[in-house]
């Protein structure tokens, strides 16, 4: 077995987006060659927690934890917040929180953090992992974030052991959706952007979970950026409920917020609403995990409120228990520049689960194009309301044929074994 240390904010049992590709690769590499060891905090300010999926964690791992110190107490106290409140990512709030203090939050997070809020955790892990690799040698590191703390503290190790290092971007850094949210003096541009080249120089292999997006940092880079998408793990989806087929249920599962506020849909639904009393009479709109407030005024004031369920966070089985039986599985993507290369993770949860996706995004992004390659569903512009309204029309005169099947195929290669064999031949190469 060879070794490998993967330096990870997100981990078991704190739950959220972040915490399922490196989840899943630790428990399948060890069928390639590989033995994982984990670095992550002791203490982190994770979205939310979940002791299942404990389950998924190798049995006899060795995973490291250190302290972390974070400055989201006196965020909260500046904002407002009660002290044991989550901070959610991508700006994602339940309330209204547009007032002066949010504004300053903000402003600090995103000039005195540089390049995260968990900025003062790379120099205590930088001495810790020394001591540890001193003694444990490993034969390959890899940084995965954001947070992109996780890849400065890689390339401190980098420089200072001379180990082989695979940098895994789950998202872009200064080409994420919400980087121009953050308020950046020039100042603080300047030095997330020069720290941003810093690691696409240095490690020996980047990685990213799309076409569009590592088409984009290879641009940024100036070298090649390999892709390995996210994916599903058959074991998560084993005796799923069948679909009750009691009510043409559309329903979203995880966060949503402002910037995936899909309001051609909300538009059709209501149309139909106002036109159709048997679509009426069977509409339910259900949402499994937080909600932007800005997403429940737009149901309101559209009138669709009534139909409409919300449910927080679950386990992320009980997740998918509930969001499989649904007519259908929505997908709205952010409304950013760097959309075209935005692949959720609950893209391939909704893979194995039998039922139409609705996508709103660019039909020819990286979202739709594995939708219509895997015969998935259907990917409706984020202005096209025509378009979106005859696919819910066809779709809810399927429901009343009891014949809303996708044809779904070719998901094989999303599987989560299949991805990890393709990063442990990355590995095997360094």
């Amino acid at each position: 077995m060879k070794k490998v240390l993967i330096i990870t904010y997100y981990w078991p049992p704190g739950t959220g987006a972040g915490v399922f590709r490196w989840l899943k690769f630790s428990k399948h590499l060890r069928q390639f060659g590989w033995e994982p060891v984990i670095y992550t905090p002791e203490n982190p300010e994770a979205q939310g927690t979940d002791h299942s999926l404990e389950a998924d964690i190798p049995a006899g791992i060795t995973v490291l934890k250190q302290p972390i110190r974070e400055p989201y107490r006196a965020y909260k106290m500046l904002t407002g917040r009660h002290r044991e409140e989550k901070i959610q990512s991508g700006f994602l709030s339940e309330q209204n929180t547009s007032g002066w203090t949010e504004k300053a939050a903000k402003w600090i997070r995103g000039n005195l953090f540089i390049p995260d809020a968990r900025k003062f955790w790379i120099k205590p892990s930088v001495r810790s992992l020394s001591k540890w690799l001193a003694d444990n040698p490993a034969d390959a590191i890899v940084s995965t974030g954001p947070p992109h703390s996780m890849h400065l503290i890689a390339l401190a190790l980098k420089r200072k052991m001379q180990l082989p290092w695979l940098a895994d971007f789950r998202d872009p850094w200064t080409q994420i959706d919400f980087y121009d949210k953050l308020m950046l003096t020039r100042f603080a541009d300047r030095k997330h952007r020069r720290l941003e080249q810093e690691v696409l120089r240095s490690a020996d292999k980047l990685v990213t979970v799309s076409e569009h997006g590592a088409k984009d940092m290879e641009e940024l880079s100036g070298r090649e950026v390999h892709v390995i998408a996210n994916g599903f793990d058959p074991d998560d989806f084993k005796q799923l409920p069948e679909w009750e087929h009691d009510s043409f249920s559309i329903t979203h599962m995880g966060s949503m917020n402002a910037d995936r506020n899909p309001l051609v849909l909300w538009q059709s639904l209501q149309l139909l609403v106002e036109t159709d009393p048997a679509f009426r009479s069977q509409l339910q709109l259900r949402f499994i995990g937080k909600t932007d407030f800005t997403i429940k005024e737009s149901l309101r004031k559209l009138g669709l409120l009534p139909f409409c369920s919300f449910t927080g966070p679950l386990p992320h089985r009980e997740a998918i228990r509930e969001t499989a039986n649904s007519a259908i599985l929505l997908l709205p993507l952010n409304n950013t520049p760097n959309v075209m290369g935005i692949t959720t993770g609950k893209l391939f949860d909704y893979l194995p689960m039998g039922r139409p996706v609705l996508c709103i995004g660019p039909p020819e992004g990286d979202a739709g194009r594995i939708i219509r390659h895997t015969g998935s569903g259907t990917t409706v512009d984020f202005s096209d309301q025509k378009t979106c309204t005859k696919v819910i029309q066809q779709w809810f005169d399927l429901f009343c044929r009891q014949k809303l099947y996708p044809d779904r195929q070719k998901i094989h290669q999303y599987q989560r074994s299949y991805l990890t064999q393709q990063l442990a031949g990355m590995l095997d190469s360094l």
